[in-house]
């Protein structure tokens, strides 16, 4: 296959660089994540790589911890290539964990922690996971499933684990007896997070010939089928991403005075891949400091955290940097050395874009990606000075274009499905060469599924979704997923999902129900989907009616039930 770029005449987009970004990446100047890591380990080693909760944690801290916890992984027994679960919120275990499971030569399985039974025992059957590293608050979520799974080994982290022995016994004890956040289980032979390091201190880690072909993370993103599918992400997909990130934002970040750490906001999910690969990676590559934030929804704790920190990149989706810029604590924050606000996993609003600019002084920057292109395909340039309404152009390295239903490219303006290339595009779906097949074109491009049109300078724009995927707040919802749970409740005939606008999401879950039994109620449904689906999942309206609309060979018809509102 040819991987020789094409004329520039044919990327029209590269007019809109900024000065000084190129139109390509050498991503091979790594052969693996792991050799990424550790040279950050030795050239930053005194400077804090993560603040969390009042506590920093150098560069050089992550490194032998990582290496403890890689010892200790690679003493249960596990081959190169094993899968190791991650189930936390923002918590410095968290990229300690990451970079210990690289290090051992085991592949990132990056969980949801709010998922329900159901949906973890998916997750981890799927992936083969064999062990995983679990936040305590998420134990009785675990113990509900694991006999199901093929996990053997579970670490388990607590959220003071690394804030010191006087600091970390206090938030312990508040988080689980006074804020009561840790519901009761029993998970027999799980080992504490602390005790693992422990154990690993007194082992060796073996060296792992780690290739860049080699499997880094399995990303796992809902599918057309309603069944969740792991995206590979190879360790050099990854490492293109890192590096097409950091030189898209070298024009700003070029302006941070020297001998001034640059600092990040991480308050998205870490096992989100937009948090992963633009938070924690970049900021690995950068010797940056990250500012972990475990639950972006608590507003307030947010802008309290901030309020004690000089920052200058804000990776975000439209849903925060609303509420964040609707919050009567907004002032009490120092926003004056903010260069980069990056808006992604969802539509960035026009309105939102307005007021944080105004706000902070520094626009939002819409960028455009999925699970399966590690995130980052496309951005708008961040010297732009207002919004754009598009998602920017192609990030360096890669190619975008639209396609019709035979593969074809549309004329410019024409709406078609947006098809990308990369360095960053994935391998496939995990052990799904049919799901893969069925995404990948002849010539090497990913369909998003997303459709769009690009204008004469090469702009971006989406304008509609191919699939009948609900976007809340970043995070993809597939009808299939939601049907196939619902109809399984007593009472229900059919059933069907629909995606409707929500001036906080975005986009907001609507469900529609045929009765079989008269008896069933809202509350009964609402319930049953609490135990069955992560809080995004759930419907915000749920509507019962006698028929569905379908068409003569009984499909039913989504886009009719989405337009009577």
């Amino acid at each position: 296959m040819d991987m020789s770029p094409p004329p520039a005449h044919q990327r029209p987009w590269l007019s809109a660089y900024p000065q000084g970004v190129p139109a390509e990446v050498d991503a091979s100047q790594y052969q693996s994540l792991v050799q990424l890591m550790e040279e950050s380990f030795r050239k930053f080693a005194d400077r804090t790589a993560y603040s969390f909760m009042g506590k920093d944690v150098t560069f050089g801290q992550t490194d032998s911890l990582s290496k403890a916890l890689a010892a200790y992984l690679q003493s249960l027994g596990l081959a190169k290539g094993d899968r190791v679960a991650i189930m936390m919120p923002n918590v410095p275990q968290y990229p300690v964990a990451v970079a210990a499971i690289l290090r051992a030569g085991f592949v990132v399985v990056n969980v949801n922690p709010l998922y329900t039974p159901r949906e973890l025992e998916h997750q981890l059957k799927d992936s083969g996971s064999k062990a995983i590293v679990i936040i305590e608050n998420f134990a009785n979520t675990l113990q509900q499933c694991i006999a199901a799974t093929p996990v053997k080994h579970v670490v388990l982290a607590a959220m003071g684990d690394m804030l010191g022995l006087a600091k970390g016994a206090l938030v312990n004890y508040v988080v689980r007896s006074v804020k009561k956040m840790v519901p009761a289980y029993t998970l027999p032979g799980a080992v504490r997070f602390n005790d693992a390091l422990a154990r690993g201190t007194r082992a060796t880690l073996k060296p792992v010939d780690i290739r860049s072909d080699d499997v880094a993370v399995l990303q796992y993103t809902g599918g057309t089928t309603g069944v969740s599918k792991g995206a590979v992400l190879l360790h050099r997909n990854v490492i293109a991403n890192v590096l097409q990130s950091e030189t898209w934002n070298q024009p700003v970040m070029a302006k941070v005075p020297a001998g001034e750490q640059p600092t990040g906001v991480c308050a998205l999910p870490l096992y989100h891949i937009f948090a992963f690969t633009v938070g924690m990676m970049l900021s690995m590559r950068t010797g940056g400091r990250l500012i972990l934030i475990p639950n972006p929804r608590d507003l307030p704790a947010v802008l309290k955290e901030l309020s004690k920190h000089t920052f200058h990149s804000f990776p975000a989706v439209n849903t925060l940097f609303n509420g964040l810029a609707n919050h009567p604590d907004f002032d009490k924050v120092n926003w004056k050395n903010l260069k980069v606000s990056v808006g992604g996993g969802m539509a960035v609003q026009g309105a939102v874009a307005q007021k944080w600019l105004q706000k902070t002084g520094c626009p939002i920057c819409e960028g455009y990606g999925l699970s399966e292109t590690s995130p980052s395909a496309s951005c708008n340039p961040v010297t732009s000075t207002e919004y754009t309404g598009t998602i920017g152009v192609p990030l360096p390295s890669t190619l975008m274009k639209c396609i019709d239903d035979d593969g074809k490219e549309v004329p410019v303006g024409q709406p078609g499905e947006i098809a990308i290339k990369g360095p960053q595009v994935m391998a496939g779906y995990w052990q799904r060469p049919d799901e893969t097949a069925k995404v990948m074109t002849a010539d090497g491009f990913f369909k998003s599924g997303d459709v769009g049109i690009m204008d004469e300078r090469g702009y971006f724009k989406i304008v509609d979704r191919k699939k009948d995927m609900v976007l809340v707040s970043g995070f993809n919802v597939y009808p299939n997923e939601v049907e196939d749970v619902v109809a399984r409740l007593e009472g229900v005939l059919e059933c069907a999902v629909v995606g409707v606008n929500d001036e906080k999401t975005g986009e907001a879950v609507k469900l529609v129900v045929v009765k079989k039994d008269p008896a069933l109620t809202e509350e009964k449904v609402r319930e049953y989907c609490r135990t069955n689906l992560t809080g995004y999942k759930q419907p915000k309206v749920v509507e019962f009616r006698t028929d569905l609309p379908k068409t003569p060979v009984g499909k039913i018809l989504r886009r009719e039930l989405r337009d009577k509102k």
